[in-house]
């Protein structure tokens, strides 16, 4: 999982604002900059460090709520909570998958072909995820959220 990216700017003498800002810049630019080959099915780590970055994301949206007007942050924040979704519900089948190779010498062999059974329709859950998660990417394109998201924190800074 990639490492949270350092915040410029924080300083005991900083403005609330500008360290508003500067969280929501810096966590929105983590969110995009992981977008790149995240529905690659053949790497799940992808996935997960812009799931993550999604939580940090809506992390610092929640902590400086105060900062920005009220209803472009609402909206924004519930954007960044569906993109999330979407990228949980991609991510949960990866585990499951990987916990299932993990344990499977420790089945008994006459359980072997029905915990293939539910890899398999893991695996089919898994695409039909990445569909899903493929729309809901095209969704934050169309909607502009990095832009959106990059302006809304500018509004801290004045």
């Amino acid at each position: 999982m990639a490492k949270a990216e350092p915040i410029p700017g924080i300083a005991a003498d900083a403005r609330f604002g500008d360290v508003a800002a500067a969280a929501v810049q810096t966590r929105t630019r983590e969110v995009f900059a992981h977008s790149a080959g995240v529905l690659d099915l053949d790497d799940p780590e992808r996935v997960h460090a812009m799931r993550v970055a999604t939580r940090r994301l809506r992390s610092a949206l929640e902590v400086f709520a105060t900062c920005f007007p009220r209803k472009p942050h609402r909206r924004l924040l519930r954007e960044v909570k569906a993109l999330a979704d979407a990228l949980g519900q991609r991510r949960d089948p990866d585990v499951a998958v990987e916990r299932l190779h993990a344990l499977a010498d420790a089945f008994n062999p006459a359980d072997r072909p029905g915990v293939a059974g539910l890899a398999a329709e893991l695996a089919a859950t898994r695409e039909q995820a990445n569909h899903e998660l493929a729309a809901a990417l095209e969704e934050v394109e169309r909607r502009e959220l990095e832009r959106r998201l990059l302006d809304l924190a500018a509004e801290a800074r004045r």
